[in-house]
């Protein structure tokens, strides 16, 4: 036998071998990351807690309309469903955050890691799946949260200003809660990577997404509003607007760009950090 028809011939069991360890470290972290008890209750925590202050906070507006100064009045009118799904996600969204980061360092706390590690010497791989493995949770729960939320809030909204899926961006800014969520999960795995212990990157965490962006509307002048544009969680979460307000200096989808590129860079010092350290 010729040496290409050797080569030809190992192909595919080398190809089936690769699939079957990439199906089987996959398998790995969705088995690990359901194990977590944290996890049960972190995403029904993000579920109940979205769905029910967006309803009590779009319950409370509609309630006190006459209260409601005439230019934020004007500005739900204009665009109902931004307020509907900014509401109950920006208290939401921390469920995500702490889950993100257990991910990983319960696994430090633990000392399972290095069971982890033996198992997969390539670390960067394995940081890859368990990455990809909640970002794909975390997207499937936030739209079973996104939707309801929205079709609540646009019941109770509907008096005072009508909105509906087929309406332009709308449909988009639905799914776009889903995908934010996503990335900020995968940020917070990140970050709990970087730091590897479960208060501290709580902390970093929830100061990054929650803290620092009020932080920086102290700075004077355009600078400040620029920093506070190009954060991550400032940017990423304009993917759940329906279309760019005239405060916004991104566009949704540039803003959801901004996002997926602090992520990577997250992930980034993550896998090398990853790949200096001891376990």
């Amino acid at each position: 036998m010729s040496i290409t028809a050797q080569r030809t011939a190992t192909k595919p069991p080398e190809r089936e071998h690769h699939r079957d360890d990439v199906l089987g470290l996959v398998t790995s972290e969705w088995t690990k990351l359901i194990s977590l008890r944290s996890t049960i209750w972190s995403l029904a925590a993000l579920v109940i807690v979205t769905i029910g202050f967006t309803g009590f906070f779009t319950w409370f507006t509609v309630a006190y309309w006459d209260n409601v100064d005439p230019v934020s009045q004007l500005q739900i009118v204009t665009d109902p469903a931004r307020q509907i799904l900014g509401a109950g996600f920006q208290l939401g969204q921390l469920a995500v955050c702490v889950l993100g980061v257990l991910v990983v360092t319960s696994e430090y706390s633990s000392g399972t890691i290095r069971a982890s590690l033996l198992a997969v010497p390539a670390r960067v791989p394995m940081l890859v799946a368990k990455t990809g493995v909640f970002m794909a949770v975390v997207f499937v729960i936030g739209e079973i949260t996104a939707f309801p939320t929205f079709f609540l809030g646009s019941a109770i909204m509907d008096s005072k200003a009508s909105v509906s899926l087929s309406d332009p961006g709308v449909l988009r800014a639905v799914i776009g809660a889903g995908l934010y969520l996503s990335l900020l999960g995968a940020m917070a795995v990140a970050v709990g990577a970087i730091v590897r212990h479960t208060a501290g990157a709580i902390t970093g965490m929830i100061g990054f997404v929650l803290v620092l962006a009020p932080l920086t509307q102290l700075i004077p002048g355009t600078v400040g509003r620029h920093i506070q544009a190009y954060l991550p969680s400032q940017a990423g979460s304009l993917i759940a607007s329906p279309r760019q307000a005239p405060s916004d200096l991104l566009t949704p989808w540039q803003g959801f760009g901004v996002a997926a590129l602090w992520t990577v860079l997250l992930l980034a010092l993550a896998a090398y950090l990853l790949r200096r350290r001891d376990a």
